[in-house]
């Protein structure tokens, strides 16, 4: 049962052969037209707000406030590579910076040991979800949806209402508040991630594995690749980096609270999703997924910075959303068109 199919529908050299240059640039805009569009927002902003939207503040409000939603993008879309969806990237955020707090608060966990509890757990939620999807043959959709209403009822319980305050150790608070060359560290997560992740999926085995599995399930099983192995893997590292994203929104706020968390959701599958509308569209990609969460990014600080209302960020994600999914099937319309001409030729 699948959530989503993979296929990537960038131009070959075949079909860019014998077109004038005006068709290339055509065949090309669905492949790097966020990636201009993002360009061109930080271009205009700039020109319009010349005062605060380019500068080094302005850089760091960004990256500190959208790493959390890039690694949970980045989570959300390896399940996406093998046709599935994770819902829990949204819930279990909840839980988990709860737990990176209470456990350090109320029980005196070391702040290593605690780290270490909160990533073991996230990465069991994930295990669950792929035992759940690939043995007990639930849509993933509906598998993740379930699991994450658990976490988060989980999270609820265990705060009873309240915030989980208290004294944490400056270790567990410089997880996120340490600068490098300017920066919040926690962009140095999303890089350092995001290159693993572009090297497995590209260049590796697995990755190939994750991709055949997304096109086509049951191809993939006549040619002999463990589908359920890597499916479960899958969420497993889902539920892992969104553990991590849990930890390090912990140490950001310096309180667990179950109230946030949930807001997260939607933005992280909206960047994955226009993930797979750039770079490589029709299929989800490392890449695209930071340039989709970029343009979210610029969008929003510029438009805020012109006094936009607090309605303004879920409307821009919603949008951007409908916009690029309507490009992307328009690009892949079109390449089936042309490839039935070809055919009836």
């Amino acid at each position: 049962m699948q959530s989503l199919e993979s296929g990537a529908l960038e131009p070959t050299k075949a079909d860019l052969k014998g077109l004038p240059f005006g068709r290339r640039v055509v065949r090309f805009l669905p492949v790097y037209g966020l990636v201009i569009l993002t360009a061109f927002l930080i271009v205009l902003f700039s020109i319009l707000l010349p005062n605060t939207f380019p500068t080094m503040l302005n850089l760091r409000a960004i990256v500190s406030d959208k790493a959390i939603i890039a690694l949970l993008s980045l989570g959300a879309m390896i399940p996406m590579a093998a046709g599935r969806i994770d819902l829990t990237v949204g819930y279990g955020i909840v839980l988990w910076h709860i737990l990176a707090i209470s456990l350090q608060t109320i029980y005196g966990l070391p702040w290593p040991l605690t780290v270490a509890i909160v990533l073991m757990l996230g990465a069991l939620s994930g295990f669950l979800n792929g035992l759940l999807v690939e043995v007990a043959k639930i849509d993933s959709f509906i598998a993740t949806l379930g699991t994450g209403t658990v976490l988060y009822a989980l999270a609820l319980w265990h705060t009873g209402g309240r915030q989980m305050v208290g004294v944490l150790p400056e270790g567990f608070l410089s997880i996120n508040g340490t600068f490098v060359g300017g920066l919040p560290i926690t962009g140095l997560y999303v890089l350092a991630i995001t290159i693993t992740m572009w090297v497995i999926l590209e260049y590796t085995p697995i990755g190939r594995y994750l991709y055949a599995i997304g096109a086509n399930q049951r191809a993939a099983q006549l040619n002999g690749i463990p589908t359920r192995k890597y499916v479960i893997g899958a969420f497993l590292c889902s539920g892992t980096i969104t553990a991590l994203a849990g930890v390090i929104l912990a140490s950001k706020l310096r309180i667990g609270q179950a109230s946030v968390g949930l807001e997260f959701l939607l933005p992280a599958l909206v960047g994955a999703f226009l993930g797979s509308t750039t770079i490589k569209p029709g299929r989800v990609n490392v890449w695209g997924t930071i340039v989709g969460v970029a343009i979210l990014a610029v969008g929003i600080s510029g438009i805020q910075q012109f006094g936009g209302s607090f309605w303004v960020e879920p409307l821009f994600n919603g949008v951007t959303l409908l916009i690029a999914i309507g490009i992307a099937g328009y690009a892949q319309r079109r390449k089936g068109a042309e490839k039935r001409s070809k055919a009836n030729v």
